[in-house]
């Protein structure tokens, strides 16, 4: 089975080798391509490449990347927050004419604001215009400081709505608010999600995972059925936070097998045009 993980990060921090050696792996691209040679994953797409000024970076092979929009404040006069984007988005358009760079991403609950703001009409009209989708980080959020209300997934309804050329992946399906994520799923055609993030470490016992967190996995998968829309969810693997061989296996858990096909491969390489 050919797989391609539509979400992973790729850093030098301290923070990303602490969390590679937790799910038994090493953060480094020798060891990282490696396992996507073991468990037959050809290409993956890294999650938020910074700094914005870098219009030229580089990664190894296999790789693509959506770049990542950090710091956005559109809290500030309309002035001050339209020149912003205008200035971010002269940066963005270098980017998004590359064939390495597959999209964009967003991270609206660390940087406090709603994606469906007027503010971002600019930003939103070169993902339409390149044909690139935009990935928002929805659902939990990795720090006490960010603010839930922002990355909750109903918010991705008005920016779908109010933007309909543009392709939205609400990543990690939204967790844990795989309800109101469905909804959104449902109503927007304009809307697919990926199912990253959601395991953490290397799990030792696999089966005794799936009963310990039954209610978890229930739910998840009870709200995939009940759209029965698996043309829309996109296998990733949030690298290196997961043991790739667990996430493989999970997502399987998830999923009729003949749907693997479409969510561990051809939905990735339709949406983000691979």
């Amino acid at each position: 089975m050919k797989i391609i993980d539509a979400h992973l990060h790729f850093g030098k921090e301290a923070y990303f080798d602490e969390i590679a050696r937790a799910a038994h792996h090493e953060n480094n691209a020798a060891h990282l391509l490696a396992q996507y040679e073991q468990h037959g994953i050809e290409a993956g797409i890294v999650m938020g490449n910074e700094p914005l000024s870098d219009t030229a970076c580089r990664y190894p092979d296999k790789l693509y990347y959506c770049v990542g929009v950090h710091g956005l404040r559109l809290e500030h006069s309309t002035t001050q927050a339209a020149a912003d984007i205008h200035r971010r988005c002269e940066l963005l358009e270098k980017h998004l004419r590359r064939s390495e760079c597959v999209g964009i991403k967003l991270y609206p609950g660390y940087d406090f604001y709603y994606i469906h703001d007027d503010a971002l009409a600019p930003l939103y009209a070169l993902a339409a215009k390149y044909e690139k989708p935009v990935a928002v980080h929805t659902g939990l959020t990795a720090m006490a400081q960010a603010r839930l209300k922002y990355s909750h997934p109903l918010v991705m309804d008005e920016a779908a709505a109010k933007f309909p050329k543009v392709q939205f992946v609400m990543c990690h399906f939204g967790e844990p608010w795989f309800t109101d994520a469905a909804a959104v799923i449902e109503k927007n055609p304009n809307v697919a999600a990926d199912l990253s993030g959601m395991l953490e470490g290397k799990i030792p016992d696999f089966p005794a995972f799936l009963k310990q967190k039954h209610f978890y996995i229930s739910q998840l998968r009870g709200w995939m059925e009940y759209l029965s829309r698996y043309d829309r969810f996109l296998f990733g693997t949030d690298w290196p936070l997961a043991n790739l061989g667990d996430y493989i296996a999970f997502t399987k858990a998830l999923l009729p097998e003949e749907e693997w096909e479409k969510v561990f491969y051809e939905n990735a390489k339709r949406i983000y045009r691979l």
